[in-house]
């Protein structure tokens, strides 16, 4: 996701004080069962948005839903700057320290008992993902757990983009310990897994698609694969964000399907759709000539709903929201961490986009 959303530097110093443990092995999982494949199921399309709980002051989670109950998304889960293989909070934060300062355990607690739910996303662009940092395998799957478990959360997003995206030992440590995990759930408790990756106008990126290459060899059930349709650069005259979104969709399919052919696990095309999100960055993007407005919304709402695509997200639920042009670095022209940079009521490209699908993976 964007780099200027891993909160403002002046945050920066409290990496010094983060106190984590160190990298603790795990003992060897029990004989797990086998994943099943499913490949050809057809679910129910979900929307749940992006939250950034490191940016201070930020949004809660329960300010940031739209109408009706909802599954919101928290971002991310880092490797610590110090200790490799404990999990962080962007590297701002251990898991208790979050809780402490971000009164996250309890904001969970609260969402969930309002009928909501929370996944959390691994990795993002400014932070280093578990696996990139962590080689020990057995410490690798305990970073994993301690944080599902922590959440009692039963989906998890891999956000691999940014330079470790192109590391395929990383990869296939990532999806070495993604495949331990599935195997080591009870048969009615599932842990569904997406991948989110990068994608350019012509689909997938070369890293992106090592990143399914491994998950697939390793026996990874994958949920789907939510695509980053953000930051294309210039745009011809007269193309869209939801033109180009539309184009990089397309193109990810054609790759997945040999993907999943290559791996002996063909799927047809209807469940390949269902198996793909898609994750606008709202208003002005990084390229700031990339302008995703509520008229893309809406169009990328229906050629969603029209495909079958499995999940709709967006980052982020921060930004959904115009700027205040008195604000600093707040104008319609910039790209802010905490407004969208366009004219919008708050939370209307949550209540679009998410406005065809269902809440709940």
């Amino acid at each position: 996701m964007p780099k200027f959303s891993r909160r403002g530097w002046s945050l920066i110093v409290l990496m010094a004080v983060v106190g984590l443990a160190g990298c603790s092995s795990m003992a060897s999982d029990p004989p797990g069962r086998k994943v099943e494949t499913t490949e050809n199921t057809i679910t129910p399309g979900w929307f749940g948005g992006y939250l950034d709980v490191t940016i201070l002051p930020g949004l809660r989670l329960e300010e940031s839903p739209p109408p009706g109950k909802v599954t919101t998304l928290l971002a991310f889960v880092t490797s610590d700057p110090a200790r490799p293989c404990e999990p962080s909070w962007g590297g701002f934060y251990d898991l208790d320290r979050a809780s402490e300062k971000l009164s996250l355990d309890a904001q969970v607690e609260a969402f969930r008992k309002a009928g909501n739910d929370v996944a959390v996303s691994f990795g993002g662009q400014r932070g280093t993902e578990l696996a990139a940092s962590c080689t020990d395998p057995d410490a690798l799957v305990n970073a994993y757990t301690t944080v599902i478990t922590r959440y009692g959360i039963n989906t998890v997003d891999l956000d691999v983009e940014g330079p470790s995206a192109s590391d395929r030992a990383a990869a296939t440590r990532r999806a070495t310990a993604v495949a331990r995990l599935q195997a080591a759930r009870a048969p009615d408790s599932p842990l569904r897994v997406w991948l989110t990756l990068p994608v350019s106008r012509n689909g997938l990126t070369s890293a992106a698609v090592t990143s399914v290459e491994t998950m697939l060899e390793a026996g990874v059930e994958l949920s789907g694969i939510n695509i980053m349709t953000m930051n294309f650069g210039p745009l011809a005259p007269g193309i869209s964000m939801r033109d180009t979104a539309v184009g990089a969709a397309e193109a990810t399919h054609r790759t997945l399907s040999a993907l999943y052919a290559k791996a002996n696990r063909p799927i047809d095309d209807a469940a390949l759709w269902n198996r793909i999100g898609l994750t606008p960055m709202i208003g002005v993007n990084d390229v700031q000539s990339n302008v995703f407005t509520l008229e893309d919304a809406k169009e990328l709402s229906s050629f969603a709903l029209d495909r079958g695509i499995g999940r709709m997200s967006m980052w982020s639920l921060n930004r959904d929201t115009a700027c205040n042009p008195a604000a600093q670095g707040q104008t319609h022209s910039s790209v802010a961490s905490d407004c969208s940079g366009v004219a919008q009521e708050q939370g209307m490209f949550a209540k679009v986009l998410g406005s065809a699908l269902s809440n709940q993976p």
